[in-house]
């Protein structure tokens, strides 16, 4: 019965994340936002962006150069990935002197108003920035929450998940990068 249930709240998220992010005003893919090989064969480099944090402060991908980066496309209304954020807190605890680097890019549909006092109910210590369509375009495209990239220190995109992940998943991938 619970793998049921658990099937069929993820089943929910993913089609009311499909449902937000296309009912977002459409943004055209210039060939410039397509993910780009580098110098390695198989190796994309993480498109960069600028958005706003939850105090309205601009971030960019590229201000993080240098640390392993999980990032995150979530919304506060996903059950998957509010069971993802204690594992997003703890792993930044843990790791975060080490060059571990956790951005939340919320999908929310309102999101200026709601992703601070959620991310202060909830105790999340990384950074969350306000996500729009243009960045979920950039990464392909954001049909389905939570999906998670992990990002290298020289700003390669290395794993991409789409959908709930245990944080020993996690733990493994940034410990082989750190």
């Amino acid at each position: 019965m619970k793998k049921i249930l658990t099937s069929i709240i993820v089943l929910v998220c993913v089609l009311a994340g499909f449902w937000i992010i296309n009912m977002s005003p459409k943004v055209t893919r210039s060939p410039e936002a397509a993910v780009e090989t580098s110098g390695r064969e198989g190796y994309k480099t993480a498109p960069d962006f600028a958005l706003m944090d939850i105090s309205g402060d601009e971030t960019r991908l590229s201000d993080f150069r240098g640390k392993v980066v999980i990032l995150d496309f979530w919304a506060t209304w996903c059950p998957p990935c509010r069971a993802e954020i204690p594992h997003f807190i703890e792993l930044y605890s843990e790791y975060k002197d080490n060059g571990l680097e956790i951005i939340g890019v919320t999908m929310d549909w309102n999101a200026s108003r709601q992703a601070g006092p959620f991310a202060a109910e909830n105790g999340m210590n990384y950074t969350v920035l306000i996500g729009d369509r243009k960045t979920a375009d950039l990464y392909g495209g954001i049909v389905s929450i939570p999906t998670t990239f992990i990002i290298d220190r020289e700003g390669g995109l290395r794993k991409k998940y789409i959908g709930y992940q245990d944080k020993s998943v996690f733990e493994k991938d940034i410990k082989e990068l750190l």
